[in-house]
């Protein structure tokens, strides 16, 4: 019976160093029926796609979200959206607009708040009014950018003139990531909704960037 007990000591601590690593990337909370992505240590404005845009050319950046019910293989949602940055050399400040529908922009921001921006927009469509509170979740979050080292992302023919399709992204990610302009997965599960609001409920009160 020690020895069961000292099994399971390890696991919760285990366990626990994963929440932990977990939070050093991305924290989920839950509002109003979806999941808040927040991830205040993901930064992608940099490397290769930072100096596209620092030479005045727009840079699309594709986010997909997806989310396991019950088990594993059960993918209750998948939530891509579509971000083009560009970069004022006036006030060098980013401009972010979602061309998904209902298309949104913003500008005249520093880094991390575009990014911060960019994780609000894709939380919107992260609905779990659907789940129980408690059944099983899991949770992925990629993003990709096209640096122009690779060509196009999407083969020619795959862009209207009305945007990038759902079904182009949700394609996107189901093929290997080219080039290092890429990010994540980041993945965090099992957890269920009471799980995810008692821990909100532990967690001090304070700024947690939402968007407006």
């Amino acid at each position: 019976m020690r020895t069961i007990k000292s099994w399971w000591l390890v696991v919760a601590f285990l366990s626990g160093f994963g929440l932990a690593m977990w939070a050093e990337e991305i924290i989920l909370n839950w509002h109003d029926n979806r999941l808040e992505i927040l991830a205040p240590r993901v930064h992608f404005l940099g490397g290769k796609p930072l100096e596209l845009l620092r030479n005045a050319e727009a840079v699309p950046f594709d986010f997909q979200a997806t989310l396991w019910s019950g088990n594993h293989n059960h993918i209750y949602q998948q939530v891509p959206e579509r971000f083009v940055v560009s970069w004022s050399l006036w006030d060098e400040k980013f401009r972010v607009v979602k061309t998904r529908s209902p298309m949104s922009r913003t500008d005249h921001l520093e880094a991390t708040d575009a990014e911060k921006w960019c994780f609000h927009e894709l939380s919107k469509d992260v609905d779990v009014s659907g789940v129980g509170p408690n059944e099983p979740l899991w949770v992925r979050v990629e993003i990709r950018a096209e640096d122009g080292k690779d060509g196009p992302l999407f083969p020619p023919g795959s862009v209207s003139e009305s945007g990038i399709s759902l079904r182009s992204l949700i394609d996107l990610f189901s093929r290997p990531a080219r080039s290092e302009s890429h990010w994540g997965p980041y993945e965090w599960g099992p957890f269920t909704l009471d799980e995810l609001k008692a821990e909100e409920l532990k967690r001090p009160k304070r700024d947690q960037g939402r968007g407006s």
